[in-house]
């Protein structure tokens, strides 16, 4: 037999399509080289886009006071600062304008939710008007049209250090000095210093204008920072040259979202941190200089208005001691192109299920409503301690105000009471004024809650004779009650 051959003839590129192959090839050749050639460009823009993460078409300097022109450097980050204006929380009411408030909406009354609020600031201006905050955009109009700040309120100008833009108004009254400036606009009256505020909190309070840096602007914060740290055995700190970034991811929040009180005739606005951060370590040291905040309309006692103590919350809580700022939860990255970008409409994390995934889930091996469960959760047991504390309160107030009037108390007795109530109001203030309802430091906010309770309670103790062990535990010696009871 012959070799086996294959019937197949091979195939043959004749005629046109033999004219048309190398045409093909050179196509893809050039089509191959321009998909590299756009892959490594590509690459390349993005390496440099986030070495470079903006373009600069203006210059900006220690006077760039308006947040507009700062947007022509960083327009993404300029619209989204822009969007603190909007309702993320749900809570904006809308109302009639008035010639004497031109605004179109407020938020939810904090004191019609909890009149119990209302009778615990009775005798200060929190018990006119307290209402839900909103973003910082409305900082500086939500406080020029509040009725606390009208008459017959007087307040002093330090109001504006967490409302207004200050550096603009910290170089007006000083001449370019900021620390004089901060000084002048102190010890003026509500109504003189806000005619210089031109705009609300802005990108110049918290980044240096020249490197971008995070920086402090708040005299009040520089020194109440450092008195903090010597408290903690830190000598001489200064926080715009020792903190670290992380720090200052959380330190520039904390210029604002703070306790504080006015000291002095000059009204200057101070942090109580002498002592530490601790709501216990502020009652301490107002004992310690004697500050009151008013007197209570009702009982007389002479009590404390906590402010807005999230920072200091915050630093007792689990997130803190792991490294999670403020600026990781309200203000988490987002991918624009290569460059990663701090989401400056600043918001709960709550505000939706895109803002948990990118703050929460970066860390928490969960969905987005399992967290908003957990976070409910919390918030809820919060509540309901702080139910209980309010409801002690409560019940303190009306037992000293009734004792006064019909002289069934001594006025030993009174006097006892009056402190207790002192104590338990400035924790359940603090609590309630603080914006993360129990979340900033679970553990923490349930225990100040439970203290402020027991507080409230040894105080009617103390109107019917009973002697309690420092209003720190269930020690107490009973008087002799009658058979029966």
């Amino acid at each position: 037999m012959g070799s086996a051959t294959s019937d197949k003839a091979a195939t043959v590129w004749a005629g046109a399509r033999k004219r048309w192959v190398p045409i093909l090839v050179l196509v893809g050749v050039a089509v191959a080289a321009a998909l590299l050639t756009w892959l490594l460009t590509t690459i390349f823009d993005h390496k440099q886009e986030a070495k470079s993460p903006y373009t600069q078409v203006v210059a900006l300097s220690d006077t760039s006071y308006d947040p507009a022109e700062w947007g022509k450097n960083f327009p993404i980050h300029y619209e989204q600062y822009k969007a603190t204006v909007e309702d993320t929380d749900g809570d904006f009411v809308k109302v009639e304008p008035t010639a004497d408030d031109p605004r179109e909406y407020h938020t939810q009354s904090r004191i019609d939710a909890e009149p119990r609020a209302q009778r615990m600031w009775r005798g200060y201006p929190f018990a006119a008007d307290y209402t839900e905050p909103r973003g910082h955009e409305w900082a500086l109009i939500d406080q020029k049209y509040t009725k606390r700040v009208q008459e017959p309120f007087k307040q002093p100008g330090a109001c504006l250090n967490c409302h207004a833009s200050t550096p603009e108004i910290y170089d007006k009254l000083g001449k370019g000095d900021r620390e004089a400036g901060f000084h002048a606009m102190n010890a003026l009256s509500y109504n003189e210093a806000v005619e210089h505020a031109t705009t609300s909190i802005a990108c110049i309070d918290c980044h240096d204008p020249q490197t971008m840096e995070l920086t402090i602007t708040r005299p009040a914060f520089v020194d109440g920072i450092k008195k903090a740290k010597a408290a903690e055995g830190i000598a001489d700190y200064d926080v715009n040259r020792d903190a670290t970034n992380e720090e200052m991811r959380s330190y520039v929040c904390a210029q604002c979202h703070v306790e504080y009180y006015f000291k002095g005739d000059e009204k200057t606005l101070t942090f109580p941190w002498d002592k530490g951060l601790t709501v216990y370590n502020a009652m301490e040291r107002y004992d310690e200089i004697g500050w009151t905040d008013f007197t209570h309309e009702e009982s007389g006692a002479p009590v404390l208005k906590a402010q807005h103590p999230d920072f200091e919350t915050y630093s007792q809580g689990i997130h803190a001691a792991n490294g999670v700022t403020c600026a990781d939860c309200h203000m988490s990255y987002n991918r624009e192109g290569a460059a990663k970008v701090s989401n400056h409409q600043i918001m709960s994390p709550m505000a939706s299920e895109e803002t948990i995934n990118s703050s929460c889930l970066t860390c928490h091996h969960s969905s987005a409503s399992e967290m908003r469960q957990r976070v409910d959760n919390i918030q809820t047991t919060w509540q309901g301690s702080m139910n209980v504390s309010f409801t002690a309160l409560d019940a303190l107030i009306t037992d000293i105000t009734e004792a006064s009037k019909n002289g069934s108390a001594t006025e030993e007795q009174l006097t006892k009471a009056r402190d207790y109530q002192r104590k338990a109001q400035f924790v359940i203030d603090y609590s309630f004024s603080e914006n993360g309802r129990g979340f900033h430091a679970p553990a923490y906010s349930q225990s100040i809650l439970n203290q402020a309770t027991d507080w409230a309670r040894s105080g009617q103790l103390a109107l019917r004779g009973v002697t309690v062990t420092n209003g720190e535990g269930p020690a107490v010696e009973l008087p002799n009650m009658p058979a029966g009871n």
